[in-house]
């Protein structure tokens, strides 16, 4: 298992480019199942969870050619169906999220879909309900089989119908708008989720050949089509990653500018930071975040305790919440952060309040932080990254504190940074990887 040894108190400066979007790119890699053509797809990160999405679909039958630095052609013209009843495509399903997104795809073009019960970060329950009530709509019959975790799924021909989602789940909603492309009939789809990942996924269907309206909204109106043509799509900058660095150039910056980050598609990102007093310019499509020898979190008009909650889009991303979490505790003044949809997700605070922070864990969704406007550094540690989004947030606190710190698991931040500790470095970051 890997590590990394952060030697803190070095400023970052300089120039960071943002990877490509993780869940758009675990979205659009499945799409290449809906069509028997090539589909060439950029900007794709070189991250654990993607790679293992393409291995997945190379296994499945899926030729995949490398076209470049993130750019690879796909094409699911000859696909061995048999290998979706195999024990390792199982395995396989088991320890990738996205892997539930093949369903939709399967099972429209082909009548029958196998997945495992699909792995992904230890947050808390993250149920498919939604998923599978979608597909089961358009006329998809599902068998358990409890002992094995196996979802199979068939149908001979989709039919669209209207729905209203129990909730507005990004993943759910992907995977039912590519079950109802080929179905037949219209699928209208409200409370559809209509995060930009979704937005880009309908355009690119769209360049394929389908004819879906509403993109954008959470009313999602679908005329199935008999085929998809082959396309070529460019995957949007990773919001959560920007979202990330700004984090980082509020604690550790000296000056730091994100390029190229499509702006206008990261919502209210920029205005959350804002509201922790955070300096935050926009310069053409990049973002400066000057050095910030303090910032100030505000309050309400009615001057009550701010609340920084998640939301589906376009509210705030939970994905950004632990990294905000971070960020406060060296503000001045503060704040209540509520994790609304993971029971799981706060619990990494323990590892912050060893480091000297002041956090009070009020319940599994809520945590109130109170800011130490730099008079108190948080010191080095040992600690271990439960998820992701955690593990980024640990990298951030780790890279302010005084002394080393050591983060074990990242494969975990291995599965959505891209070579993170080499870009950071690069600013002036002192992180070194052990085995």
């Amino acid at each position: 298992m890997a590590s990394f040894i952060i030697e803190g108190g070095h400023p970052l400066s300089g120039t960071i480019v943002p990877q490509g979007a993780k869940n758009e790119a675990l979205q659009v890699l499945c799409a290449t199942l809906l069509t028997n053509e090539p589909v060439c797809i950029h900007n794709i990160p070189d991250i654990a969870d993607v790679n293992n999405q393409i291995r997945l679909l190379e296994d499945i039958g899926v030729s995949v050619a490398r076209q470049g630095a993130g750019s690879y052609t796909f094409q699911a013209n000859s696909l061995n169906t048999s290998f979706l009843n195999s024990e390792a495509f199982m395995q396989r399903c088991s320890s990738l999220r996205g892997s539930v997104m093949l369903v939709g795809p399967l099972l429209a073009r082909f009548g029958k879909a196998v997945v495992a019960r699909p792995g992904g970060d230890q947050i808390g329950r993250r149920r498919l309900d939604t998923h599978f009530m979608g597909i089961q709509a358009l006329g998809g019959q599902f068998a358990y089989d409890a002992q094995n975790g196996l979802f199979t799924i068939k149908a001979e021909r989709l039919k669209g119908t209207y729905m209203l989602l129990d909730e507005a789940s990004v993943t759910g909603t992907a995977n039912i708008v590519m079950a109802a492309v080929l179905a037949k009939g219209t699928t209208t789809i409200y409370n559809a989720a209509c995060e930009p990942y979704v937005q880009q996924l309908c355009r690119m269907l769209n360049r394929m050949g389908a004819r879906i309206q509403g993109i954008g909204s959470n009313l999602l109106t679908i005329e199935g089509v008999a085929s998809l043509h082959g396309t070529e799509h460019t995957i949007l900058p990773d919001m959560i990653e920007v979202g990330s660095f700004i984090g980082m150039a509020a604690m550790v910056g000296n000056g730091i500018r994100i390029k190229d980050v499509s702006y206008d598609q990261l919502g209210i990102i920029p205005a959350t930071f804002r509201r922790l007093g955070i300096q935050v310019e926009r310069d053409g499509d990049d973002i400066v975040v000057p050095r910030q020898e303090h910032y100030e979190i505000e309050t309400f008009l009615d001057g009550s305790f701010m609340t920084i909650a998640d939301a589906p889009w376009p509210g705030l991303t939970p994905d950004l919440l632990s990294v905000l979490l971070v960020v406060s505790t060296q503000a001045k003044g503060s704040v209540l952060i509520h994790q609304k949809m993971f029971e799981s997700r706060l619990f990494f605070v323990d590892k912050l309040i060893d480091m000297g922070a002041q956090i009070i864990l009020c319940d599994p969704h809520r945590a109130v932080v109170v800011g130490h406007d730099h008079q108190r550094q948080l010191h080095g540690g040992r600690m271990t990254s439960p998820d992701i989004r955690a593990g980024i947030a640990l990298l951030i606190a780790a890279m302010s504190a005084t002394g080393k710190s050591q983060i074990d698991n990242i494969g975990q931040i291995d599965r959505g940074y891209q070579n993170i500790e080499g870009r950071l470095n690069a600013l002036g970051a002192r992180i070194s990887r052990i085995e």
